[in-house]
C-alpha cells in the first residue's frame, strides 16, 4: 500500500516541500499504517528516573524491510513527518503538581550537562534548514527556572530565521513556550523582545485550594497574574492546558467559564502515565467523554473537529461560538497515527516518541566537534526508528495501553 511522505526531488530543498511533502508516494507492502490502534488491555507502570543515553537506534528499515527513503525530512518508518520540536531546557520547576513530580521535586540536571542557548541555537537551525522544522515549543520542568530563557529564545529566533532563509522560504517559525506562568509577568516583555511568539499555560483549576492541593503550592493568583501579562504582551492566543482528574472535574466548567471572559483557549488533557510518582491506573482516568458530559451541562457545545490533521486537539464550539474548548484525549482516543513531534530533552538528546526509552545524544555530538551534517543525520536515524504508538511497535496494544518508560514527563518535557 502507499504512505505519503515527503521524499525530496532534485533539484528541491526542505524548504521546497513545505505544504506540498504528501504529494510524493513511497511505497512499500506491510500494510502496517500508523493509524490509532484498538487497544483494550494492558496499562504500564512508571517509574522515576534518568534513562542512560543509548546511541543512534538502529532500527534501518520499514516494517516490511525496506530502507529509509532518500529524503531530509524526519520520516519515519510508518510514513509520518516530525515538523514540530518540542524542546526541555530544564527539569527544575516552581510547582509540584501531583500528576508530574514528587513533592521533593526531580533530580535536578547538572549545569554543564544542560545544552547551552548556542547549543540550542545550533540545533534548531539544523532543525529548520535541514530537516523541515517549522515550529519549536521551548518546555521544561518549567522554562522560567533558566536565568538565560531570553538568550535561549533570541538563540532559537536567530538561527530559525537563518534556517528558513537559507531553504528560499519567506514564512516564519513559530517559537512557543509552555510554562505554568509564575513569574511570567516581570519577563515577558524580554522574551517576546527576544522572538516569543506564543505560550501556553498548564492550569488545572481556578479554585484556589483546589489548586493549592493539587500544585501543593498556594500560587494561584500569582498564575493568574501570569496569564493576564501574557494577554496584555499580545502573546495570542494564550492556550491553557488542564490535565483532567478526578479531583478538578467538577470545576471544569468554572475554568471553561474563565477562559472564555479572559479571551483564552482551554484544552483538556486526559492524563497519561507519566507521573513520577507511578500511581496512574487507567481506572482513574477522566475520559473526554466524562468531560464532555460535565461540560454540557452549562454550555452548548459543538463539534468543530480539528484545526489540522496532527493536531492533538479536538475542538468544540462554546455557546456557538466563535470560543472554542478542546479535548486531547491522549488515552481514550490515541493519535499516534498523526504525530509529527520530535523531542530534545534538557540534556540534549532526542526522543522520537515519549514514551520511548531510546535516546540520541545530539549534544554529544555538538561537543565532540561534530558538522551540521553528521547531527543532521543522527537526528533522521533516531526519528526513522520511532514506534508505531505509544513508545511499542506492537500490533496487539490496546489503545489505553503504553510501553514503560523511565522518564517522567517532568524529566522528558510536555
Amino acid at each position: 500500500m502507499s504512505h505519503i511522505v515527503g521524499v525530496r526531488t532534485p533539484g528541491t530543498t526542505p524548504g521546497d516541500l513545505h505544504g506540498r511533502e504528501r504529494q510524493v508516494a513511497v511505497r512499500w507492502t506491510s500494510g502496517r499504517t500508523a493509524t490509532p490502534l484498538d487497544y483494550s488491555r494492558l496499562m504500564a507502570a512508571v517509574t522515576l528516573g534518568i534513562p542512560s543515553v543509548r546511541g543512534v537506534p538502529r532500527r534501518a528499515v520499514t516494517p516490511a524491510g525496506r530502507p529509509r527513503p532518500d529524503t531530509p525530512l524526519l520520516l519515519d518508518r510508518y510514513g509520518r513527518v516530525a515538523r514540530d520540536l518540542r524542546v526541555s531546557i530544564t527539569t527544575a520547576c516552581s510547582l509540584r503538581c501531583t500528576y508530574c513530580m514528587p513533592a521533593e521535586g526531580l533530580p535536578l540536571v547538572p549545569r554543564d550537562e544542560l545544552m547551552t542557548p548556542g547549543e540550542i541555537g545550533r540545533l534548531v537551525g539544523i532543525g529548520v534548514r535541514d530537516l523541515g522544522i517549522r515550529d519549536i515549543r521551548f518546555t521544561g520542568g518549567e522554562p522560567l527556572m533558566r536565568r538565560d530563557l531570553e538568550q535561549i529564545i533570541a538563540a532559537a529566533r536567530s538561527a530559525a530565521d537563518d534556517g528558513l532563509a537559507a531553504t528560499g522560504s519567506t514564512d516564519r517559525v513559530r517559537i512557543a513556550m509552555t510554562s505554568n506562568a509564575l513569574g511570567l509577568d516581570k519577563r515577558v516583555d524580554g522574551l517576546v523582545a527576544a522572538g516569543l511568539d506564543r505560550v501556553n499555560v498548564s492550569l488545572d483549576t481556578v479554585d484556589r485550594q483546589a489548586f493549592a492541593t493539587l500544585t501543593r503550592r498556594d500560587r494561584l493568583d500569582d498564575v493568574l497574574t501570569g496569564v493576564r501579562a501574557a494577554l496584555a504582551a499580545g502573546l495570542a492566543p494564550v492556550k491553557i492546558n488542564a490535565v483532567l482528574l478526578p479531583e478538578t472535574l467538577a470545576g471544569a466548567a468554572d475554568l471553561l467559564a474563565w477562559a472564555v471572559e479572559h479571551g483564552c483557549t482551554l484544552r483538556f488533557i486526559e492524563e497519561m502515565p507519566l507521573d513520577a510518582d507511578g500511581r496512574w491506573t487507567r481506572d482513574d482516568v477522566v475520559s473526554a467523554a466524562d468531560l464532555l458530559d460535565v461540560l454540557g451541562r452549562r454550555f452548548t457545545l459543538t463539534p468543530a473537529g480539528r484545526e489540522d490533521p496532527s493536531a492533538p486537539a479536538e475542538e468544540w464550539l462554546v455557546d456557538g461560538g466563535p470560543a472554542t474548548v478542546g479535548v486531547i484525549a491522549s488515552v481514550t482516543r490515541s493519535f499516534c497515527g498523526a504525530c509529527d513531534r520530535t523531542r530534545l530533552t534538557a540534556e540534549g538528546t532526542v526522543r522520537s516518541c515519549l514514551f520511548g526509552n531510546e535516546e540520541t545524544d545530539l549534544k554529544a555530538l555538538l561537543r565532540s566537534g561534530a558538522g551540521d551534517e553528521a547531527v543532521a543525520d543522527a537526528w533522521r536515524a533516531a526519528m526513522w526508528a520511532k514506534p508505531r504508538a505509544h513508545g511499542s511497535d506492537a500490533l496487539e496494544l490496546s489503545d489505553d495501553a503504553f510501553a514503560d518508560t523511565v522518564r517522567s514527563m517532568g524529566a522528558i518535557g510536555g
